[in-house]
């Protein structure tokens, strides 16, 4: 099958890279918009599906139980990169949690930006489960299993009660049926679920309308985590990311994973986007969202303006000199 070039990379005018990827648009009546390749697709959520693995900690009482700040409840939506305030952030919500880093199955890390990195490996510090990037993500399983008495030594099991409530949340946001969902295992040990591309911007529509949710429990559930992740857009992913800038418009709710997955939806406009860039890359993700705004014909241009400063079109060297172009071709 082929797929249709999203991006060209040129150096000095000379071709050097070449994107293939996927992109769905879809509006509040789930028509599309704008699409580019089969948005039938089966895509894998990676990282961009924890806001609905984070459904089940948020339907719980365990924010008010344990008195869980904002900033510290964001972490069980994010892809924290380590920095001093993800690393405070995340000893306090695993001490009020009350929960050993020892049952996390993710594995020791360092921090992923590269200054906590280096201050972290010039202290001498071990890597630890509790600084991987999906830490928080697991906390609030965790938690959620402990809460309703289920096993935690088994929470990443797909077989486990709180992977199957995941499951059946995935099927109502998306509106798929549960045996059509492909699972696999992510990176962080948890099971990761594939639906088409189409159906991955139907779940993020319902984070631009949570009205569009039949029943009110989960409606409530999707509004509060889209309000946690627009308080503390930093706990999030970190400063001077995609999903910091996105998330700081209070018009946008955002997530991204790994492999080039990307989803976005615009809350007054009542649209949601899905994209997939199939090299894997994760650059092209702010260039990507710009002109897919731009096309929208986005009103707020700071929030366009801000994508353009963290990935220009222009490719440059180690100097800060210009040295070649990146073409979108939407």
């Amino acid at each position: 099958m082929s797929y249709p070039i999203i991006a060209i990379e040129e150096r000095n005018h000379q071709l050097e890279n070449t994107h293939q990827g996927i992109i769905c648009v879809l509006d509040q009546h789930q028509q599309v918009v704008y699409q580019k390749g089969d948005i039938e697709q089966f895509v894998y959520y990676r990282s961009a599906m924890k806001p609905i693995q984070a459904i089940p900690a948020f339907s719980s009482s365990i924010i008010e139980t344990y008195q869980l700040t904002k900033e510290e409840a964001a972490l069980l939506t994010a892809s924290q990169r380590g920095e001093s305030y993800h690393q405070d952030a995340l000893i306090r919500l695993a001490d009020k949690l009350g929960i050993s880093e020892d049952y996390l199955v993710c594995h020791p890390s360092y921090p992923l930006n590269e200054e906590p990195k280096l201050a972290y490996v010039t202290a001498q510090k071990p890597k630890r489960r509790l600084l991987h990037n999906c830490a928080g993500k697991h906390l609030g399983l965790l938690a959620y299993a402990r809460e309703n008495g289920l096993p935690m030594d088994s929470y990443a099991s797909i077989s486990h009660p709180v992977q199957q409530l995941i499951l059946e949340r995935l099927a109502e946001l998306a509106e798929i049926d549960k045996a059509q969902i492909v699972s696999g295992t992510d990176g962080c040990g948890l099971p990761i679920h594939a639906i088409p591309l189409r159906n991955m911007a139907i779940s993020y529509l319902k984070f631009a309308d949570p009205f569009l949710i039949e029943e009110n429990r989960l409606r409530e559930t999707v509004t509060t985590i889209g309000e946690v992740m627009q308080a503390h857009p930093e706990i999030v992913a970190s400063h001077d990311f995609i999903c910091t800038v996105l998330l700081e418009d209070p018009n946008i709710i955002a997530k991204g994973g790994a492999q080039g997955v990307y989803c976005l939806a615009l809350k007054q406009e009542k649209i949601s986007i899905a994209l997939k860039v199939l090299s894997g890359t994760e650059h092209l993700w702010p260039l990507l969202v710009a002109k897919l705004l731009e096309k929208l014909n986005y009103s707020n241009q700071t929030t366009i303006d801000k994508l353009y400063q963290l990935r220009p079109e222009q490719i440059l060297n180690d100097n800060g000199k210009e040295a070649g172009q990146i073409k979108i071709d939407l």
